[in-house]
């Protein structure tokens, strides 16, 4: 036997029992709930914005207070020891030996006498016999020093020329004079070529010479 049902879904309930009441009160009680939450987190989210807006609006900027001066100071000189600065070059001084100086004036007084020149008196003498003695120290000199010495001039210029002195020129070779103001190249006329030794030929000293007598004594027996 067979049945059939048919369901009418246009139907409407036109009575609510006890079991509809219950559905009905807790989708309300959801639907509250809900509402609640929501404004809960609403007015979370609206709180929090405006905290953040007030600390970064009413939050002053505190700049850091000045350093006091004595406290640089202490700094900079504390920088200074633990930096110290290039060391100047040490000046090397060469202790020079007087017996080439006295071997020297020994050779100009055996050729030239000219230690015995020099400590004369002139003034008892005319200028003729001064000339007729300054002749003779002269031709005696020239010959020492030829004969001991090689020279050469400093400057191959003419004198009386212009030469130009450039940046970094030896100034122990070159002496400036006049008003000397500014810095190198210096140009100017030349006064002296200078003079230079290039070679020395001194006779060697014998052991236990004494250089310090120039001239001995002479006893005529």
């Amino acid at each position: 036997m067979n049945m059939q049902y048919a369901i009418d879904l246009s139907l409407r309930p036109t009575t609510f029992d006890l079991w509809h009441v219950c559905l009905a009160g807790a989708a309300a009680v959801l639907a509250l709930i809900l509402i609640f939450v929501l404004l809960s987190m609403l007015i979370a989210m609206s709180r929090c914005r405006k905290k953040h807006a007030c600390t970064a609006t009413v939050a002053p900027v505190v700049a850091p207070a000045p350093e006091p001066i004595v406290k640089i100071v202490e700094k900079i000189v504390e920088v200074e020891k633990i930096v110290p600065g290039p060391a100047p070059e040490p000046v090397i001084l060469k202790e020079s030996t007087p017996d080439a100086a006295l071997q020297l004036l020994g050779l100009l007084q055996q050729q030239a006498r000219f230690i015995d020149f020099i400590k004369e008196d002139l003034s008892a003498f005319n200028d003729a016999d001064i000339g007729v003695a300054a002749r003779v120290v002269h031709e005696g000199c020239n010959k020492v020093i030829n004969e001991h010495f090689t020279l050469a001039t400093v400057r191959s210029e003419q004198e009386g020329g212009k030469v130009t002195l450039p940046k970094g020129f030896d100034a122990a070779s070159v002496r400036l004079t006049g008003k000397v103001t500014g810095e190198a190249p210096f140009t100017g006329t030349l006064v002296h070529k200078g003079w230079q030794v290039t070679q020395i030929r001194l006779p060697k000293l014998t052991q236990g010479y004494n250089a310090n007598i120039i001239a001995p004594a002479e006893v005529e027996l």
